[in-house]
């Protein structure tokens, strides 16, 4: 078991960007897809298999986007959650499944990874808290999440890249839709950071 030091979760800023390396591998956490899944048409994410999507996603850190957040042992990264508008993520526009439930301009969670040693401890949940808290503090109102229901319990991790039913449920999300039985749209509704200083 890995040693218990404390967790702490942070903005994937430019000087993090070896962190992320480091906790992606070679193999950029699933099959070179670097966190570009949703970003790019099919046809051009599959063309940038490994390198060309590193590169595109680094280009995105080095422009301080700040795409998601890095969970950290001490110095060791140890687990990527992504969230950012929904907008930017191409790839949802045309899903049937994930079209918009409203009009309302929500941000997104595409993806979690978690390392190996640290998996089903909790890390998810508490990386979808601090991504909910991070699109807040960037003027979000809404979260929304398209987690798996797991089809079993040995189901493999690389097919629960978006999440678990499970885990948004004990972050606080709340069913907003489902037109598939195994992925439902979540969404957490977000207090704006000035929210004492609007009340009537």
């Amino acid at each position: 078991m890995p040693a218990r030091r404390a967790i702490s979760i942070r903005p994937l800023t430019p000087e993090r960007w070896p962190d992320l390396e480091k906790l992606f591998g070679e193999r950029g956490a699933c099959g070179g897809c670097w966190c570009m899944t949703w970003r790019l048409p099919r046809a051009e994410w599959e063309a940038g298999k490994p390198a060309g999507n590193k590169q595109a996603f680094c280009s995105l850190v080095e422009d301080d986007a700040q795409p998601g957040v890095l969970a950290y042992q001490g110095n060791e990264p140890i687990g990527w959650c992504a969230v950012a508008p929904r907008d930017v993520y191409i790839r949802l526009r045309n899903s049937r499944v994930l079209a918009p439930v409203d009009e309302r301009p929500v941000w997104s969670i595409s993806c979690l990874f978690i390392a190996k040693p640290f998996r089903r401890q909790g890390l998810s949940v508490k990386l979808i808290k601090a991504a909910v808290e991070f699109a807040r503090s960037k003027g979000a109102t809404a979260v929304e999440a398209y987690p798996i229901v797991p089809y079993s319990e040995s189901m493999p991790s690389a097919f629960g890249w978006t999440g678990i039913l499970s885990a948004y449920e004990r972050a606080g999300f709340q069913e907003a839709a489902r037109r598939s039985d195994a992925r439902p749209i979540m969404r957490k509704e977000c207090k704006p950071i000035n929210a004492r200083s609007n009340r009537r």
